[in-house]
């Protein structure tokens, strides 16, 4: 068989994933608005790719403040958790593990999605110049500038923490198998721990440990609402996005790591810089996490099937998520397996819209 490694099982917490081919979460941006609630054709799109060891389904809000983007699904109504149940079902019914990511996006938000048109959280009013999507007149995703943030109060910090329990407790009854936190890309949680946007001089600003402790204070949550077995987070060390800046700061991102391996949940995803054009990770610094994190490590970031099994073979990594590859390839552990060619991406389809570019790519035999 053709790339044994990324076919061995592997465990996941109290669970086995049959293959080590990830599904990266992708935003897709085709939910009901009013409401946020996920379609009966997302049912459709995660059965189709559910060969893959592990569905991380795309990043879901956990509260109607949490969200940036017109299109973008929740987990904190009933409504949305009944469509997520026929989803979950859908999968689990083809053999296929999903997860579901949960993120609030803070300052990647403009303030015609949010709760009474006010501007969105962040840890500071930085403007940092991004830009988020919405939906024009016929519904279709255009991308507008980001409004300017305000600085979160404690009480609605403390409420972030609550919503994101409380989007785990959801998730878990909608019948997922684990949930990842968004603690990546300069969303909210990112926008606290780096230093570029988080400006406050109280107990969430200033020191490694200040800046850290919403990030961790949510993963407490999510595992007291569920079980460290059932929660995983992703972050990307190093490198800039969403024009929100990392920096290159090793060993605060290694104590980071070191303080969610304290707490035994189920995996570490990592988003490396170089598929948005950062400096690729370094084999000492690939050796450093592997140090810190004793737990599944999951890779994404570009990667190619040859770069998967090396990092694999030498030990920093235990499984990789394929993104866009998955958008066009619902099939792509077995053409992966097969060394079979891989449908042409089309990137104009990849937000909002119908089945076309999400759930009408071909299998092999229909591409035959």
């Amino acid at each position: 068989m053709a790339h044994d490694t990324l076919f061995e099982p592997i465990k996941m917490g109290t669970q086995t994933l049959k293959n080590r081919i990830i599904m990266a979460p992708l935003t897709r941006l085709r939910a009901v608005e009013p409401g946020d609630v996920p379609t009966a054709l997302a049912g459709e799109y995660y059965a189709q790719r559910a060969s893959a060891g592990l569905i991380i389904a795309e990043a879901t809000q956990v509260s109607f403040q949490a969200k940036g983007y017109a299109g973008a699904p929740g987990v904190h109504t009933q409504d949305q958790m009944t469509a997520w149940k026929v989803i979950v079902n859908n999968v689990h019914s083809k053999g296929g593990k999903i997860v579901l990511q949960l993120w609030h996006t803070g300052l990647v938000a403009h303030k015609s999605v949010q709760p009474d048109g006010k501007a969105p959280i962040s840890a500071s009013d930085v403007n940092v110049g991004i830009r988020t999507t919405l939906r024009d007149s016929d519904h279709q995703a255009i991308r507008v500038d980001a409004t300017t943030p305000r600085p979160a109060t404690i009480d609605e910090i403390q409420q972030v923490v609550a919503d994101f329990a409380h989007a785990t407790k959801n998730a878990h009854e909608a019948g997922f198998d684990g949930i990842e936190i968004h603690g990546a890309h300069g969303y909210l949680l990112h926008q606290f721990w780096a230093e570029h946007t988080n400006q406050r001089e109280d107990a969430y600003g200033g020191s490694r440990d200040n800046r850290a402790r919403l990030m961790l204070e949510v993963i407490d949550a999510c595992v007291g609402a569920w079980d460290a077995d059932h929660v995983g987070i992703r972050i990307s060390p190093l490198g800039t996005f969403n024009n929100v800046e990392a920096g290159y700061h090793e060993d605060e991102n290694i104590w980071l790591i070191e303080q969610m391996n304290k707490r035994g949940i189920m995996y570490l995803h990592l988003s490396e810089p170089d598929w948005a054009g950062g400096t690729p990770y370094s084999d000492d610094f690939r050796q450093r996490v592997r140090k810190a994190f004793g737990q599944l490590i999951i890779a994404a970031g570009g990667y190619s099937v040859e770069k998967a099994e090396r990092n694999i073979r030498e030990g920093y990594i235990d499984a990789v998520a394929f993104g866009r590859d998955y958008i066009a390839n619902p099939d792509l552990a077995e053409r992966i397996r097969q060394d079979a060619p891989l449908n042409e991406q089309h990137p104009e389809s990849f937000y909002g819209g119908t089945t076309v570019g999400y759930t009408d790519y071909p299998f092999m035999k229909e591409a035959q």
